[in-house]
């Protein structure tokens, strides 16, 4: 169970923001709320996710943490902006606001991919606001032009508009020439960013608008931001994920109280292909915070 709670942005945009578990009652079990007072998680989804691919974590986490998941600017249900506004200091931005304007902080954060950067960027910005952090397959490497030029063709491969979700499903999770293997959990998780439409199923984003987002990282490295995080970190890769093993243990390395933990048989999408062993790899890491 989740509900809606608006957030106002940077600049003005609107947030739509999900708080998992009832409100009205408190209790062990998942998916039902902690205390009022409990400490606060912010999860941030990856460029074209939504808050709900962080269902499962947020409802496992619930029953201990106030958690709350945000749809980013130009994602989900939050306000598209327009050009110009998709800037990484408008990400980071949003994310401050949120955790003020819900009383979250300090918070433990969250991030896959792009929402991992601007966790460790708000962490290093707000440390009073962010008490742990947990990387989820985000390089602090650049990726560099030929990746955002492999992106925009990637974009325009896509069989838009798709006939059914079923399409969708396995154009992804089969189909997609970036795929080197069949994942279902990667065509269920691009299922979940799809609307219908007069003319078939498209995506709830604007594929432009991502790139523009894209822009704002691919062409710089952040390991000057990854050191200025203070609070205790966690770097998560998968196994078959986008994040090397030396990249990924260097960052431990350069964060200053940085920890490291691997999921095997996972990609990418490691809250997607592996809920289980994800929970398993960031569950010690949250109690040991909460017994700080």
């Amino acid at each position: 169970m989740a509900r809606r709670i608006d957030v106002t942005g940077a600049d003005g945009v609107r947030l739509a923001a999900w708080e998992f578990g009832d409100p009205a009652k408190a209790g062990p079990d998942p998916g039902e709320a902690a205390a009022p007072d409990a400490p606060g998680v912010l999860l941030l989804h990856g460029l074209m996710g939504r808050a709900s691919h962080w269902a499962s974590t947020a409802r496992r986490l619930s029953a201990r943490h106030r958690a709350v998941a945000l749809d980013q600017r130009g994602h989900g249900r939050s306000e598209k902006p327009p050009e110009g506004a998709f800037t990484r200091d408008a990400y980071v931005d949003d994310a401050e606001a949120a955790l003020e304007q819900l009383g979250l902080g300090p918070a433990v954060l969250i991030g896959h991919a792009m929402g991992a950067l601007t966790a460790w960027q708000l962490a290093a910005k707000r440390p009073d606001l962010v008490r742990g952090l947990v990387i989820s397959d985000m390089r602090a490497s650049a990726l560099g032009g030929a990746s955002q030029r492999e992106w925009a063709e990637w974009f325009m491969s896509w069989p838009l508009p798709f006939a059914t979700l079923a399409d969708v499903r396995k154009w992804f999770g089969e189909d997609d020439p970036w795929v080197e293997r069949p994942n279902p959990a990667r065509g269920e998780f691009y299922a979940e960013v799809m609307a219908e439409s007069p003319d078939g199923w498209r995506p709830v984003f604007d594929p432009g608008q991502m790139l523009r987002s894209r822009e704002t990282w691919v062409h710089d490295a952040h390991w000057e931001e990854l050191a200025q995080v203070r609070c205790p970190a966690l770097v998560v890769r998968g196994l078959d994920g986008e994040l090397g093993r030396a990249e990924a243990q260097e960052m431990v390395r350069v964060l200053p109280r940085g920890r490291y933990a691997e999921v095997a048989d996972a990609g990418h999408l490691i809250h997607y292909d592996q809920p289980e062993a994800w929970l398993a790899a960031i569950e010690p890491f949250l109690d040991s915070l909460d017994g700080e």
